[in-house]
């Protein structure tokens, strides 16, 4: 019997400091996320970022808590439950970090009887500190506890013509009736050194401008890549003006080199250059989350204004949009049926 699991990224159980540590030890804690030896790792995340952080973060949760939850987990349990009304086979949700464990997401699926999983990562684009640390917990997971179960892993579908599609018509209805001066494509940043890690050559991504634009296998688990192409892609679908488009970064930790350009950064140019009314896409993100609705929806439209913009919209995430949601149930048809993916 076949399933599938659904991962997305996960959320404390509550917006308070008590939650909102062990959420972060766990989250930080992963050598995919923060990426140095584990000694190193420790000194950093818990002897100083853990010391103020959670408290910080909790205030932002606040902000954005909703009244059945966290947004991120309501919106993906809506979301599981519609895809699971157009599918035949059992459909489970698991997080990868938080009390929503991928361990219960499994057996779920195997107490249903289900051998053969289909796992799909929430994440349209491949970076090692989201999509791939998923993939290698589930398997950590299944070898551990459930050895008789097969996987099969959904790629990254940041390119997908029907994920395009589904995104395009999104963001096209986001911008009805708002005459923007731009459009912001804001991604969630990740270290530099991450590129350089996931590239398979070693020589490829140098992260200079032009190697995202020569073809080569790098670009495959190549993230900066994949969000400048999801970036081009919507840009050729929407008829969206050159000169009205760019990417940019959100999110990142202070010491090291981040992907650039940075949001918070683009915020105060588009602003000073006389752009008034910004719209701000946030593709990386399937759902909203604390990312979106804090961080560009909140913080993103204060930074903005306070740097003369006058009129911004931030374009909501797909979430549990039926197209959406279509989408995913006809590939989860065509893996149960035809073993395809989308590509």
């Amino acid at each position: 019997m076949k399933g599938v699991l659904l991962v997305n990224l996960g959320s404390p159980d509550s917006p308070t400091a008590k939650d909102v540590k062990p959420y972060l030890d766990e989250f930080l804690m992963d050598e995919r996320v923060i990426d140095v030896p584990k000694i190193l790792r420790n000194i950093l995340v818990r002897g100083i970022i853990l010391q103020t952080r959670p408290k910080k973060s909790a205030r932002a949760y606040q902000k954005i808590w909703w009244d059945e939850g966290s947004p991120l987990i309501v919106i993906s349990e809506r979301f599981a439950k519609k895809v699971q009304q157009l599918t035949d086979i059992p459909v489970a949700l698991g997080m990868r970090y938080g009390s929503m464990t991928i361990k219960n997401a499994l057996q779920e699926l195997k107490d249903k009887g289900v051998e053969e999983v289909l796992l799909v990562p929430l994440y349209p684009h491949y970076a090692m500190s989201s999509y791939e640390t998923v993939v290698v917990k589930v398997l950590e997971v299944q070898q551990q506890h459930f050895p008789e179960m097969q996987l099969t892993t959904m790629p990254a579908f940041y390119k997908s013509p029907e994920y395009i599609k589904v995104l395009s018509d999104s963001i096209a209805h986001g911008l009805k009736d708002f005459e923007y001066d731009h459009v912001l494509f804001s991604y969630h940043g990740i270290p530099e050194r991450h590129i350089r890690k996931s590239d398979p050559t070693r020589f490829h991504c140098k992260i200079d401008g032009s190697c995202c634009s020569i073809n080569s296998v790098a670009h495959h688990t190549c993230y900066r890549h994949q969000c400048y192409d999801t970036t081009e892609l919507v840009k050729a679908a929407l008829q969206l003006p050159e000169d009205k488009v760019s990417t940019s970064f959100q999110s990142r930790l202070a010491g090291d080199p981040w992907l650039k350009p940075y949001t918070d950064y683009e915020f105060e140019r588009l602003a000073k250059e006389g752009k008034k009314k910004l719209a701000v896409i946030t593709p990386a993100f399937v759902s909203d989350c604390l990312e979106t609705l804090e961080e560009i929806a909140m913080e993103g439209k204060e930074q903005f204004e306070e740097a003369g913009g006058e009129h911004y919209k931030h374009i909501s995430c797909l979430n549990d949009d039926d197209a959406w949601v279509s989408l995913m149930a006809s590939w989860i048809r065509d893996w149960e049926t035809k073993q395809l993916l989308p590509v």
